[in-house]
């Protein structure tokens, strides 16, 4: 394989598996919120319960924030070892082809921290929203207890 079409291979490899995970990060986040809007506290018998439910999904949302930036990265260090081999292989190779293959490498970590940037707020407000509906739901059973 040329070294030119490896090189592209990874570039658009990288983009595409960073694209889909910014997409399954937010899927996974429009899923929770659509939840909690649609969520019946009252429904609950047992916090356990309710746990499991509000959970759901959000494992997905920090997995892509957290893994996100080494997928970048990933993409950069194969850019740049492509860069390397292309210098040492001893084509003639000038400043201008060396600076524009390091630009394309270094945008591999670019889009990685503008996939993962969002992941991470989606998943803060998710871990909020839970934390809020937790507390109103503890709230029903005190006062169901209250009544009783």
């Amino acid at each position: 394989m040329e070294v030119e079409s490896f090189k592209e291979l990874i570039d658009y490899g990288v983009i595409g598996v960073l694209g889909f995970m910014g997409f399954i990060a937010l899927w996974a986040y429009l899923e929770r919120i659509t939840f909690f809007i649609r969520i019946d506290l009252n429904k609950y018998r047992y916090k356990e319960e309710l746990d499991i439910d509000l959970t759901k999904n959000i494992t997905i949302i920090s997995s892509v924030g957290s893994n996100a930036p080494y997928v970048g990265l990933l993409g950069t260090v194969l850019g740049i070892i492509i860069t390397f081999y292309l210098l040492g292989s001893g084509g003639e190779v000038s400043a201008t082809s060396i600076m524009k293959s390091l630009s394309l490498a270094l945008k591999a970590t670019a889009l990685g921290l503008v996939v993962a940037i969002p992941a991470m707020l989606f998943y803060n407000h998710v871990i909020r929203k839970i934390e809020v509906l937790q507390n109103r739901w503890e709230i029903l059973q005190k006062d169901a207890n209250k009544k009783v």
